[in-house]
Order: structure tokens, then C-alpha cells, then sequence
């Protein structure tokens, strides 16, 4: 498997004009703790933090959604040991009813942020959060009125840096007018291309970092499944549609040329999957850090050593018709997607 050097450092990009420097690859947390299946082995997840800092990973994700707040009090001992080494990023803005994970509320108003920011402080056990997101846009309520209130928590010490998650190009627009935004986390894989049409221009032209999550597309790229019936009951991916019956199917069959490529390089197929993303920074003109989800240190190297993969113009060529292929959504309901607005 093409990894090269498993102990070389992965190389770095800055998040927006003037933000925190990364490594080109950053380290998704919320499985280490919510949403895929039982997390049975806790020392391998936290082996697995330590592990992606010695590669260079330095971008942690996490979110106060994320098992409403076990996540980030799993990752806070990581933090806080490494704090001067580490850029945290974490959320605020949605909330998921565990009773029915189709359910949910969204606040970006201005005392439901204060009250969130000091919620995750306090469960991080930090002063200040690196890069704070708006991870879902409330239409209820004005951007500027949101990024506004963010930009209040920078002048009090509690933010550094402002990104937002799932916003149009306009909105990410109207919002770096009022100030400036490091990152957009958006879903971007090559099964999921839609930001490419409004947000990532957006983004280009406002020296905006893109900070794709579910760069995977959420495990399928890798090939480990075929259909939501292999995944264990309590998974969440099996209230999605792409995952189902004969969406599933079909997907899979999507996945014939990433094989062949990965052959080619003696490569996985989440290495080409997450090749290819990188080399979007190129393609668009702008800083790409995807940020895949692991809590298992063998998967995080083969992630990583995807950094050192080069896909030539005939491969990306190759791989270029398969988002258009996809059957089904991301979700069930996109609504609070930046697709479900542009």
C-alpha cells in the first residue's frame, strides 16, 4: 500500500488570510464517540489522536452535537497535553433529538451562541477555541446578525479564528463582510461535488479555506461496505439514501475505476478518493484540508499517506463522471445544506 514513509510528517496549508497554519490533512473525531456503531475501544481512539499529531495532523474536529458533548470531553485530555501543537476546531448551531436522529433544531442566534461557547469551553476544559463554526445556517436569522455575534467572542478572547458549515456562496459572501472567515466545512467527496458550483468560487475569490468533511463519503469510498445492512443497527448511515437498498447497489458499482487506479499505485481506495479531493486545491485554485474520521491508528496512516499520492490527468479524467452517477441524496431531507439553498 502506497504510504510511503509511515513516520513522515505530512505537509502544512494556512486556513484563510491569516489563520492557523495545518497540516494539509486534519483528524474528523465525532466516530471516535457518535454516530457509527458501538466505540468499543476507547485507548485505540485516544492511541489514534496521539498517532495523527506524530504524522502532523494538527486540525481536530469536533462538535457540541457530537453526543451532546461526550465528543468533545473525549478529546479534551488530548487537547489540553498538546494544546500549543493542536488547532481545535469545534461547533455550535445544531442539535439532534437521540430519539429520532432524522429530528433537528437549529439556533444561530446570539444568546444561544454565548450560551454554546461557553458549554463547550467548559467541557474542552480550554480558555479559547482555535476555529469555531456555524455548523448548520438557521434561515430565521440573518447571517450577519450570526457572524456578528461570533466575531464578539474573537474580541473577548474565547474565539481565534470564525468558519461556518453546509453555506451558499452568498452567504459565505455576506458573512466575510462581516468578518473574515478562515474556513467552510462543507461535504465534498467524489460522491458529493455540489459546492463545487457557487461555494468553492465563493471561496477562491475570498481566500476562504474548504475543510471537506465526510471526504469518504462516509466509509463507501473505501469499498469496507456495500449496503446499510452490514452496518450495526445503531449506525446512522442507515437512515441515509445513497446507503439503502438499490441506491447502494448501484454506488458500488461506481467504484470500478478508484479500484483500478488504486491498483495502479498499489494504493486503497479511500487513498485515490482522498488523492483526488487534495488535488482539487490545484484544480479550483484555493486550500483544501479534508478532514477524514478514523479511530483506528492503521486507518489514520493509510489516510495520511494519501497526502503523498499524484493522480495524472487521465486518472482524474477518469474518475470525473462519478458524482454524476450517484443515486440519492446526502440526506434524507437537504433542506439545511448549502445544495438545499444555492
Amino acid at each position: 500500500m502506497s504510504n510511503g514513509n509511515s513516520n513522515d510528517k505530512i505537509a502544512t496549508a494556512t486556513l484563510g488570510t491569516g489563520g492557523p497554519e495545518v497540516g494539509v490533512q486534519g483528524l474528523g473525531c465525532m466516530g471516535m464517540s457518535f454516530a457509527y456503531g458501538p466505540t468499543t475501544d476507547e485507548a485505540e481512539a485516544r492511541a489514534t489522536l496521539e498517532r495523527a499529531l506524530e504524522l502532523g495532523v494538527t486540525l481536530y474536529d469536533t462538535a457540541d452535537v457530537y453526543g451532546a458533548g461526550e465528543n468533545e470531553k473525549f478529546i479534551a485530555p488530548f487537547i489540553r497535553a498538546h494544546r500549543d501543537q493542536v488547532v481545535l476546531a469545534t461547533k455550535f448551531a445544531l442539535s439532534i433529538d437521540p430519539e429520532n436522529p432524522r429530528a433537528r433544531t437549529i439556533r444561530n442566534d446570539r444568546p444561544y451562541i454565548r450560551r454554546a461557547v461557553e458549554a463547550s469551553l467548559q467541557r474542552l476544559g480550554v480558555d479559547e477555541i482555535d476555529l469555531y463554526y456555524m455548523h448548520r445556517r438557521d434561515v430565521n436569522v440573518p447571517i450577519e446578525e450570526t457572524v456578528g455575534a461570533m466575531a464578539e467572542l474573537v474580541a473577548e478572547g474565547k474565539v481565534k479564528h470564525l468558519g461556518l458549515s453546509e453555506v451558499t456562496g452568498g452567504e459565505l459572501r455576506a458573512a466575510q463582510a462581516v468578518h473574515p472567515i478562515a474556513a467552510v466545512q462543507s461535504e465534498w467527496s467524489l460522491f458529493s461535488r455540489d459546492i463545487e458550483a457557487h461555494v468553492v468560487p465563493a471561496a477562491r475569490e475570498l481566500g476562504v479555506a474548504l475543510v471537506p468533511y465526510s471526504p469518504l463519503g462516509r466509509g463507501f469510498l473505501t469499498g469496507s461496505f456495500v449496503q446499510a445492512e452490514e452496518l450495526s443497527g445503531d449506525d446512522f448511515r442507515r437512515t441515509m439514501p445513497r446507503f439503502t437498498g438499490d441506491n447502494a447497489a448501484a454506488n458500488a458499482a461506481l467504484l470500478e475505476p478508484v479500484r483500478a487506479i488504486a491498483q495502479e499505485h498499489g494504493a486503497s481506495l479511500g487513498q485515490v478518493a482522498l488523492a483526488w479531493l487534495q488535488q482539487q486545491a490545484q484544480v479550483h485554485g484555493l486550500t483544501v484540508v479534508p478532514i477524514p474520521g478514523t479511530r483506528r491508528r492503521s486507518r489514520l496512516e493509510e489516510n495520511a499517506g494519501a497526502t503523498r499520492i499524484t493522480l495524472t490527468a487521465d486518472e482524474l479524467a477518469a474518475l470525473e463522471p462519478i458524482a454524476g452517477k450517484v443515486a440519492g441524496g446526502r440526506y434524507a431531507d437537504m433542506s439545511f445544506t448549502s445544495a438545499g439553498r444555492e
